[in-house]
């Protein structure tokens, strides 16, 4: 019979413990948590809600995904491998420090199973993506939300101060929700002073978009961060599902650990590889956002409504009034917008869509904050969340 010692007893109890939650819990992604409960939208609305790239996926990528399809039967672990090799000649890594996952959020979560529990916090800016801050949660896990600064960063010495017990600390930049920017000084100061055997994970999600320096080179030098990435964004494949966390292949097998057996789609992995080949796409997808963004702040100046200056595909907007109203009143013009963080209850994140959507949205919002439009919650189909025991505010 095999013998366990004290400690090795309580770490394997503590293990199975934290990936059972972990597995009953699920991941939570983005949509789930913009469309809480879900719905079917009418036909024609206009849904700048969930962060998604509305222009889908390059046409070398849905080429790509058209040409794997009838291969889908197989599992066709050698594409990934081709991916992982690819991304990492691309980016100067060597291969053993990139993991793909379907989609970003699975890393998140198993990050904070592998790193934190009863006696580790988690670390992370208010407002910012709950993802974690849930998992979290259900574990067990004292959760520390740490206000933004006064220029929208992460206030990282706040974060130090509030969480001597860190055992991760999770940097959004450019921040979901606010799509505003931490810098690398920061994360580098962060790294400096966290306490011994804390991690750092920085979410890049939506960096495509900004001129922001990554933290790619502090995980080459073997620090203990943990970079995240995404072909949700601007790359245009939410629902293809493409997300990968870049570390030491130590801390790969720590989060491998607590996540079992990883297949990609293979749609998703076509379609990836097919991405990174166009060495247009990020620019020219970056310039047009930039500048739909930016005609959509003059708009909003010339109107005097506020907002949150935004490096990304998204923004935080200033309702002037509880954010339900606003929400509800423009879903009945068929307008999506997105959902309201505790800490600031008369903001709504707004998704830089197409110049048309973008203008639907202008008309729609103007008549809303005139008394043109009133709230009047849209008929749409509505199915039961899968995030039972969560309690959403709003």
């Amino acid at each position: 019979m095999a013998h366990f010692s004290p400690v090795s007893r309580r770490s394997f109890l503590h293990l199975s413990t934290a990936a059972s939650a972990a597995a009953a819990f699920g991941v939570i992604t983005e949509p789930m948590l913009a469309r809480n409960p879900p719905k079917h939208a009418p036909t024609g609305s206009i849904m700048i809600d969930s962060n998604e790239n509305p222009l889908g996926p390059s046409a070398a990528a849905r080429e790509a995904v058209i040409a794997i399809t009838p291969s889908g039967g197989r599992y066709q672990f050698g594409l990934t491998d081709d991916l992982t090799n690819q991304f990492a000649a691309l980016n100067g890594l060597k291969p053993e420090y990139v993991q793909f996952y379907p989609g970003s959020s699975e890393p998140l979560h198993h990050a904070v199973v592998a790193f934190t529990s009863p006696t580790k916090s988690y670390v992370t800016a208010d407002p910012g993506y709950e993802a974690g801050m849930m998992t979290a949660a259900v574990m067990g896990v004292r959760v520390v939300k740490t206000k933004l600064t006064e220029n929208y960063g992460h206030d990282v010495k706040a974060m130090l101060e509030t969480a001597p017990d860190a055992g991760l600390f999770y940097v959004c930049t450019p921040n979901n929700p606010t799509g505003t920017l931490t810098g690398h000084a920061d994360v580098e100061y962060l790294l400096e002073h966290k306490p011994q055997g804390s991690m750092v994970m920085v979410d890049e999600a939506y960096i495509h978009f900004c001129d922001a320096a990554s933290v790619m080179d502090l995980v080459k030098a073997d620090k203990d961060v943990i970079l995240l990435r995404t072909f949700s964004k601007i790359y245009g494949m939410a629902g293809l599902r493409c997300g990968v966390a870049i570390a030491r292949p130590d801390l790969q097998k720590k989060m491998g650990d607590m996540g079992g057996w990883n297949a990609m789609p293979v749609t998703a992995v076509a379609a990836a590889a097919a991405s990174l080949k166009d060495a247009q796409l990020v620019p020219e997808r970056k310039a047009l956002n930039a500048s739909v963004r930016q005609e959509t702040f003059e708009w909003l100046d010339r109107n005097g409504y506020s907002y949150v200056p935004s490096h990304s595909n998204f923004f935080m907007l200033d309702t002037k009034r509880p954010a339900k109203e606003t929400i509800d009143a423009m879903a009945a013009q068929k307008v999506f917008i997105g959902r309201i963080w505790p800490a600031w209850p008369t903001y709504s994140r707004i998704t830089v869509g197409t110049r048309d959507e973008m203008e639907a949205f202008q008309s729609a919002f103007h008549k809303v904050m005139t008394g043109m439009a009133v709230s009047k919650p849209v008929k749409a189909e509505m199915r039961r969340p899968h995030l039972d025991g969560i309690v959403f505010r709003s």
